[in-house]
């Protein structure tokens, strides 16, 4: 899988085409990942105490990885992942600009 924690993403797919976000969580098992204010659900939190009310928790669900393309720090586009080694280590590459990761 291309995309890692912390990365910046635009959704291509889905209610939330053209937002971007920060990677929260990779599932790679799954591959799928949970993006920071996006494909946001609503939940029913019961109340912790005595007396307090329940109440509505926003939470971030995970999305398909296909749906999702990686945004380039260094040329702000959204662009497909390369690889390349320097010296012993595998380095992600920008397929536009050739910036690494």
């Amino acid at each position: 899988m291309n995309i890692k924690k912390g990365d910046q993403i635009k959704m291509m797919t889905g209610k939330d085409r053209g937002k971007s976000g920060a990677v929260l969580r990779v599932f790679p098992s799954e591959e799928k990942i949970t993006v920071e204010g996006l494909n946001l659900y609503k939940k029913r939190a019961r109340p912790k105490r005595n007396g307090e009310k329940g109440e509505m928790v926003t939470l971030p669900r995970p999305v398909h990885v296909s749906n999702a393309m990686i945004v380039c720090t260094a040329c702000k586009r959204t662009t497909r992942v390369g690889h390349r080694s320097e010296g012993e280590k595998k380095v992600r590459v920008c397929k536009k600009c050739n910036a690494s990761f």
